[in-house]
């Protein structure tokens, strides 16, 4: 479902997906795209893979375009604007679907800027990190992260693999479980479809079981 929310530089384009198998959904995922000056919208195809890893494990998702992003009015900020819409989203899912646990999350660009949002927000119950941006960025959120998640990166990332992710952060934090894809750079070509497995079978194992 395409639909618009309230920003603080305007309205945001915004796109919703109810969990896969059509039960009541289970948690709350919001996803946050890529660096919007390189062309990162919330239709790149690593991140639309990631949330729909999340959809199949029953979760409602949202992504949206940051602020003068496509349809989504305003310009790049770049100094914590776009953080400032996350929290936009993150107000807007939790009134929508009242009473369910939240996560955010987001692919390079977005993933840092879910953590920046989480170290202080504590609605954020957890937080899916993919292809985290460690040599292109400042990712000092990984230390002060204090909910669980998962981070994936891409073995060949030439802004960052696990390896050097583990080497510049030694002290992250020990309730995010560190993953990686081999062989693959930053936007895992060729291997969206294990990005979505593999978010899939970590929020899975974060569900309580449905009640039969």
């Amino acid at each position: 479902m395409e639909l618009f929310l309230n920003g603080p530089a305007g309205r945001l384009e915004a796109a919703l997906w109810m969990p896969a198998d059509k039960a009541a959904p289970r948690a709350l995922a919001v996803m946050c795209h890529p660096h919007p000056l390189f062309g990162g919208t919330m239709k790149t195809n690593a991140l639309f893979r990631a949330a729909r890893g999340l959809q199949q494990a029953g979760l409602a998702v949202l992504r949206f375009n940051f602020r003068g992003v496509e349809k989504s009015e305003g310009v790049h900020h770049g100094q914590g604007g776009e953080v400032d819409d996350l929290g936009a989203a993150i107000d807007w899912m939790l009134a929508e679907f009242p009473g369910l646990p939240l996560w955010a999350g987001g692919f390079s660009f977005g993933a840092r800027t879910s953590a920046e949002r989480a170290v202080k927000d504590e609605r954020i119950a957890k937080v899916v990190l993919v292809a985290m941006p460690v040599l292109r960025f400042d990712c000092w959120f990984l230390r002060e992260l204090k909910q669980p998640g998962i981070v994936l990166m891409a073995g060949n990332d030439e802004f960052g693999n696990l390896a050097q992710l583990r080497e510049r952060y030694p002290d992250v934090n020990p309730r995010l479980e560190l993953d990686e894809i081999p062989g693959v750079g930053h936007f895992f070509e060729g291997q969206t479809l294990e990005v979505t497995a593999r978010i899939q079978r970590w929020a899975e194992r974060q569900l309580a079981p449905r009640a039969t």
